[in-house]
């Protein structure tokens, strides 16, 4: 059985031995060493090469944040923070996230021993999510590498090139699913060349802003059209000939009047140019029949981010979000991501009408779901039921909710996450006739469980990168 070696980082010296008894109980992990804090963090990291860490959030000399940053220039290794409940903690926590980490759990009380033996299983299920995924990409990269090399030539095995990789390389994949794809001005003038050398046309540089694409313009009219115009313009003009003279010459009075008309229309067309629409202000309460639903697990932040900063403000539908969470870090989540996206985003309330142009992220420790009122609104209903696929709240109980309202366009998507909770109801909704469903593909997920659990459901019709999905559920939405 492999052993993956881990790094573990806490200013605490007791929390840095509970910590390490924790992933030491699974025979898949040794602790080869330990950190103080994010400056010996990063300083072991780069001599050591651990195949994980975990980092706690709140340290002194340098925190886990600016730790995290750090050590991902340097080479890419899955992080695992660890999270107090204090406001500031849940803040970074949220921030390390988008930074990169492969997630997080909630420190553990060390006055209770169930709460340690909690959060020791929840951490040895995020490490070996987190080497599984590496795993997995590997295999694919190496898979893909296969395809292309000539036969006869010997092909080192997925074991090998695990353990031989640097730290960097073995899971470089995942890096560059976080970061766009960006087509350089050279590259892009180099690819039209080429072009236009076996084509032996010139045509138009490709746009940067659109990689890829030549704008259409409309075909050129004959020669006879361009010179005379139609047969019904060459009779008219020959009915009406009108000699038009190079300059008119007005008087000074009608010079100014004609000055005072412009400068008036002029104004006009700036008094009626249409204000930006502020947040939360995308029309009337409860007047909508479009409704945008997402969920998400591991990675889920990150590609909330993303996604809800290309969202419009006016986007004519509520958004209603599950990320699996605990208790009181979705409300950091809905207000860092409110910093970010043109809509509105915050923590679902009980009874909260829904509205257009806001994004509702579920509560942790409560599901959501939409109920209708009697006057005919949306609002939102919270229970604390039992967790369904082991989440609190879950995807599959707000897509459930959804089921008798028929009269609503409901457009799904399922991000990147463990598991397969959302797949199920996704697929109900998808036979029941709804149509417009997304998933994140497997190269951008930071986890591919959710979505491909959908897939192999059959009842994804789009599955994109992360990066197009915006768009695509736009244009769906408008």
């Amino acid at each position: 059985m492999a052993v993956y070696q881990v790094l573990v980082v806490d200013d605490s010296a007791f929390m840095r031995k509970i910590v390490t008894d924790l992933i030491q109980a699974d025979p898949e992990f040794k602790v080869t060493a330990t950190a103080s804090n994010g400056r010996e963090a990063i300083q072991k990291s780069l001599e050591l090469k651990p195949d994980i860490i975990t980092m706690d959030v709140e340290m002194p000399e340098m925190n886990g944040l600016d730790a995290l940053k750090s050590i991902m220039k340097e080479s890419f290794v899955p992080v695992i923070m660890l999270s107090g409940i204090n406001e500031q903690g849940m803040k970074e926590t949220i921030m390390a996230l988008e930074a990169g980490a492969f997630d997080f759990i909630r420190k553990p009380s060390i006055s209770h021993d169930q709460d340690i033996a909690q959060v020791g299983k929840a951490l040895v299920e995020r490490m070996r999510a987190a080497m599984n995924e590496i795993k997995r990409k590997a295999d694919r990269n190496l898979s893909l590498k296969n395809r292309e090399i000539p036969q006869g030539t010997a092909v080192p095995s997925a074991q090998q090139v695990q353990k031989e990789m640097p730290g960097r390389d073995r899971v470089e994949p995942v890096k560059k699913m976080i970061e766009p794809a960006q087509t350089s001005q050279h590259s892009l003038q180099e690819r039209t060349e080429v072009f236009q050398a076996k084509s032996k046309k010139p045509i138009e540089p490709l746009s940067p802003s659109k990689p890829g694409r030549v704008e259409n313009k409309p075909e050129p009219l004959p020669k006879a059209e361009r010179k005379s115009g139609t047969n019904a313009e060459r009779v008219v003009r020959s009915a009406n000939p009108v000699q038009t003279p190079k300059e008119v010459r007005l008087p000074n009075a009608a010079r100014l009047a004609a000055d005072q008309v412009a400068a008036a229309s002029a104004k006009a067309k700036d008094l009626i140019k249409p204000n930006p629409i502020p947040k939360g202000a995308a029309g009337p309460e409860g007047t909508f029949n479009k409704l945008v639903a997402i969920g998400c697990s591991t990675g889920g932040p990150r590609a909330l981010k993303t996604l809800l900063e290309q969202l419009p403000a006016d986007l004519p539908a509520p958004v209603i979000i599950v990320q699996h969470m605990p208790p009181n870090f979705t409300r950091s989540l809905a207000q860092r991501l409110n910093t970010f996206s043109p809509l509105h985003v915050v923590e679902a309330e009980e009874g909260m009408v829904l509205k257009k142009g806001t994004a509702y992220i579920a509560p942790g420790g409560y599901h959501v779901k939409v109920n209708k009122t009697a006057d005919g609104k949306f609002v939102v209903k919270l229970t604390e039921d039992q967790p369904v696929n082991g989440h609190r709240p879950s995807v599959d109980t707000m897509f459930e909710s959804l089921l008798p309202f028929t009269s609503l366009q409901r457009h799904l998507v399922l991000l990147t996450g463990m598991g397969s909770d959302g797949a199920r109801m996704m697929k109900k909704l998808y036979e029941a006739g709804v149509t417009s469903t997304f998933a994140e593909n497997e190269e951008t997920c930071v986890v591919y469980g959710m979505p491909r659990s959908a897939v192999e459901l059959q009842c994804v019709r789009h599955l994109l990168p992360l990066q197009e999905i915006a768009s695509k559920l736009v244009q769906a939405v408008k």
